[in-house]
């Protein structure tokens, strides 16, 4: 009876184990290369085969790593996902990789205004250099898709209302404490660079159309785990909180760019969110 009781329960803990192992974040009977060919098709609108072009070994290793284990962590959706892959490559000017997301972000349903408004929130940030040549290639993109552009203005704002409007959004999750911190600069310059920050950073871009503060700022996690400026990223992540993004969703944002920026970033920036959650 003992020797039947054990049989049973080994039984049970291998078929557990076994099938533990096929369930690959709750995808049942699917492995990691099934989720990969799954999520790439869907994203790329075409077949996955990991034995094509010049390099297909390393093509292999980084498609299973990205679409088969990071798209399947956290909370966020595809489209996310896909607009903080495309400012995370805006900001490294990786511009053969950019054109192919802005694509798969339009392929699982971003729009195109959207994606606009992605790659303009990148400016504040990178500079105006940089943004300008991520639309450089969206507008390529929407060319060859017969997207008309320019895109209907997504501006909201009246030239006189820059400064209050930017003050309104900035105030209740900043608060003042760029402006404290560059007073007594010479001849007033940081109330002036203070002014110019609230003026375009937040008058001029996260006023517009298209897409929510809430969104934006999550987008500007993406962009400063890779700048790799954690000083800066902890700013945000407090702003990002107050915005109504959760510690899990910020969490999982920094582990979506993870491929990208590099595990020295990525593992950066999770531990400035675990230094601000810890206060």
């Amino acid at each position: 009876m003992i020797k039947k009781i054990f049989i049973t329960i080994s039984i049970i803990f291998i078929f557990t184990q076994c099938n533990s192992f096929a369930m690959f974040n709750g995808k049942k009977n699917m492995t990691r290369e099934d989720i990969t060919k799954e999520n790439y098709e869907k994203l790329f609108n075409a077949k996955w085969n990991p034995n094509t072009g010049s390099d297909p070994e390393m093509m292999e290793i980084l498609q299973k790593y990205i679409f088969g284990e990071v798209f399947t962590k956290g909370n966020l959706d595809f489209k996310t996902r896909e607009m903080l892959t495309v400012v995370s490559l805006t900001t490294q000017q990786t511009l053969p990789q950019l054109k192919a997301h802005i694509n798969a972000a339009l392929n699982i349903g971003a729009t195109p205004v959207e994606l606009r408004e992605a790659i303009y929130q990148c400016a504040p940030f990178i500079g105006f250099p940089k943004t300008l040549n991520a639309i450089g290639i969206l507008n390529e993109v929407f060319s060859e898709r017969g997207i008309r552009t320019p895109l209907e203005s997504s501006k909201t704002i009246s030239e006189n209302e820059r400064y209050k409007k930017g003050y309104e959004i900035q105030n209740p999750i900043y608060g003042d404490e760029i402006k404290k911190s560059l007073e007594n600069l010479p001849d007033n310059l940081g109330d002036d660079a203070a002014r110019f920050l609230t003026e375009v950073c937040f008058g001029d871009f996260y006023t517009r159309k298209g897409l929510d503060v809430k969104t934006r700022e999550l987008l500007i996690i993406g962009i400063l785990v890779t700048t790799g400026d954690t000083g800066v990223l902890k700013s945000h992540i407090r702003g990002n909180l107050k915005a109504g993004n959760s510690k899990e969703t910020i969490a999982a944002t920094i582990i979506q760019c993870m491929p990208y920026t590099g595990f020295p970033n990525a593992l950066a920036a999770l531990k400035t969110l675990k230094e601000v959650s810890n206060k």
